[in-house]
């Protein structure tokens, strides 16, 4: 694990780390994806001598503090207000650009990545976040592959109607996840939350930009009738 001062955020909530470990109450730990929070919740509670779980419905969760006093709970989300425990929230690195190069140091020498090392591997955004940037060090590490840049955006909607801008924002969001799988469509259908059938359809329609591969040129069937209704308007001042 990264040390508990390389994280994001520990310039805030370092200072009462002593305070924060001996306080009797739940402590509830919650973040971005991929930004340590399990890993954190095993650490605080070892420190303090306790247990820990990941986070359930309001109603399990209060139940488990009930029969854990001191406990540490992990969570995606805040705490819910009708619990009565501290709450701790893990910033992501875009949030604290400054860690950055101390985390990438610090996950690359776990890993056994000498330096130096490209500046992509250290350029925000890293969206996975800590996870995420211990991928970038493995893939350059084993397949020397890099991250793509983020595509320009997000689109500026200049259309009037829906279908076109629905066309451009669906293109932005297929490119800008196949940049950040490394072009690997099963990791990008996960975060674009598509079945692989639907990814496919998606590529097909809008290209590859990790693979060169180029869009098919179909259109969807909403975009495909608006274009049609477009064509078969009268000019204006026309009768």
């Amino acid at each position: 694990m990264i040390p508990l001062p390389l994280l994001p955020g520990f310039d805030r909530w370092g200072a009462h780390l002593e305070a924060l470990l001996a306080r009797p109450e739940g402590l509830w730990i919650h973040g971005p994806a991929g930004s340590g929070v399990s890993t954190l919740a095993a650490k605080f509670a070892h420190l303090r001598g306790g247990n820990w779980t990941e986070a359930g419905s309001v109603e399990e969760s209060a139940a488990w503090l009930d029969s854990h006093p001191g406990g540490v709970v992990a969570a995606r989300t805040p705490m819910p207000t009708s619990l009565a425990c501290l709450e701790l929230r893990l910033p992501s690195l875009e949030e604290d650009p400054a860690c950055m190069p101390r985390v990438l140091a610090a996950l690359a020498e776990e890993e056994g990545v000498p330096a130096p090392w490209p500046p992509a591997l250290g350029a925000l955004p890293c969206p996975g976040n800590l996870r995420e940037l211990r991928n970038r060090l493995l893939r350059w590490k084993l397949l020397g592959q890099l991250p793509g840049p983020e595509p320009a955006g997000p689109p500026r909607f200049e259309a009037e109607d829906l279908a076109t801008n629905l066309h451009d924002l669906e293109r932005f969001l297929l490119h800008r996840a196949l940049r950040r799988a490394y072009g690997n469509r099963v990791e990008a259908s996960a975060r674009l939350g598509v079945s692989r059938r639907q990814l496919y359809l998606l590529i097909r329609r809008h290209g590859d930009p990790v693979r060169g591969e180029s869009a098919s040129g179909d259109l969807p069937q909403r975009l495909k009738k608006r274009r049609s209704a477009q064509n078969s308007s009268p000019a204006p001042g026309t009768r």
